[in-house]
């Protein structure tokens, strides 16, 4: 057959062919959006409500051990061969698993119960231990019992035994002594340890946006990610977190949560309050996010370290970078140098709506990230990847 060449049409959002990845677009927005998350189903943050959940009450059972043996060894010509119970089984352990593919625990079961060891059999034949029972959970999941934290799941693949196993019982063969020589007893197994537990779970990003609410933090995520939060017309359209993954050249990925929108004592657990003032703790830096169509933009800053520094000291000291939003609107345009002297943080203006200035945000954002990997390898320590 004669060679007859191929067209190869690709969909929108389709990754290129020889698998390199774009470099990030810095110049439309709407043609980012057509192309990078048409491939995404919406889910509407009413029903997004029901997938994330922060805050898990499990009970968790240990696997009971099997009982020990009971018999003794019998064949013709050799009544009297001894005791040859063996031992039970030990029961299976419940172990909570960090996983990165998690990213709620929506997941989680409110009970877990590990595998019962099996029964010691004849022939000193020991019973076999139960199945460990994993239960994978988020990154960033902190487990409390009674108050009290006793785990923190920071790291992929990290794993807390949650609930041992109770030990497998003795057979006859294990009491065979001097003095008793056919010994009849045997020890049922243990049953395993039985705990409450209270997983909370910490979103761990690279880079947290704070803002008051209507900020145009939603907005600025779905710029620069493929992540898809609500945006309306109203406050608190974001009720729950959202993490973004920002792409580059060099296949870095730095994460970017959406905080839903703070309040004047938001510390106070006013508005939507602690319940999500704790997942900017895990943030390396902040990124503050400033509507400058307002008057005096810059007491919105003062009021988002303000709530930060209450809820936990050195909070509003991390690093961290003032964007100032919606300079496509005339008012910003007045008071962008306004606001440039009242603090002395850097200030990037820019529009979430138009892509106006995404170029310097995404330059700046990777220095933070760079010199973030460099200050935690100076220390010995592994940085989070994404």
């Amino acid at each position: 057959a004669p060679w007859r060449p191929v067209l190869l049409l690709l969909r929108p959002g389709a990754p290129p062919v020889g698998g390199r990845q774009p470099a990030f677009s810095t110049s439309c927005v709407r043609c980012s959006k057509n192309k990078r998350l048409r491939q995404k189903r919406a889910i509407s943050e009413r029903k997004l409500t029901r997938y994330f959940v922060d805050h898990r009450k499990v009970r968790v059972v240990g696997g009971r051990g099997g009982g020990g043996g009971h018999s003794f060894y019998s064949e013709p010509r050799k009544i009297f061969g001894g005791p040859d119970g063996g031992n039970g089984g030990d029961g299976g352990h419940v172990i909570l698993k960090a996983d990165r593919q998690m990213k709620s625990l929506s997941s989680v079961l409110p009970f877990y119960q590990g595998f019962h060891g099996e029964k010691g059999g004849s022939k000193n034949c020991y019973g076999a231990n139960g199945a460990y029972v994993y239960v994978k959970v988020p990154v960033g999941t902190l487990v409390k019992e009674d108050g009290k934290v006793v785990a923190d799941l920071t790291q992929h693949g990290e794993e807390y035994v949650a609930a041992y196993g109770g030990a497998g019982g003795k057979g006859n063969r294990f009491f065979l002594s001097n003095e008793n020589r056919a010994p009849t007893s045997f020890t049922p197994g243990e049953p395993g340890q039985e705990r409450v537990l209270h997983l909370e779970l910490k979103t761990t990003a690279h880079a947290g946006l704070v803002g008051f609410p209507n900020a145009g933090k939603s907005s600025l995520l779905r710029a620069i990610s493929r992540a898809k939060p609500a945006v309306a017309a109203y406050p608190f359209t974001t009720l729950n977190p959202h993490v973004g993954i920002v792409h580059y050249q060099d296949y870095e990925q730095v994460a970017v949560a959406d905080i839903p929108g703070l309040i004047k004592g938001a510390h106070q657990n006013r508005g939507l309050g602690m319940a999500f003032l704790r997942h900017i703790e895990r943030c390396r830096f902040l990124l503050y996010v400033v509507d400058l169509s307002v008057s005096q933009p810059w007491i919105q800053l003062q009021d988002l370290k303000y709530e930060l520094e209450q809820y936990k000291k050195g909070l509003s000291e991390r690093p961290c970078v003032v964007i100032g939003n919606k300079i496509d609107l005339p008012p910003s345009r007045i008071n962008l140098p306004l606001l440039k002297e009242q603090i002395d943080d850097r200030v990037i203006a820019l529009s979430a709506l138009t892509g106006d200035n995404l170029e310097e945000l995404f330059l700046h954002l990777r220095e933070l990230y760079d010199t973030y990997v460099k200050t935690e390898q100076s220390r010995g320590q592994s940085p989070v990847k994404w």
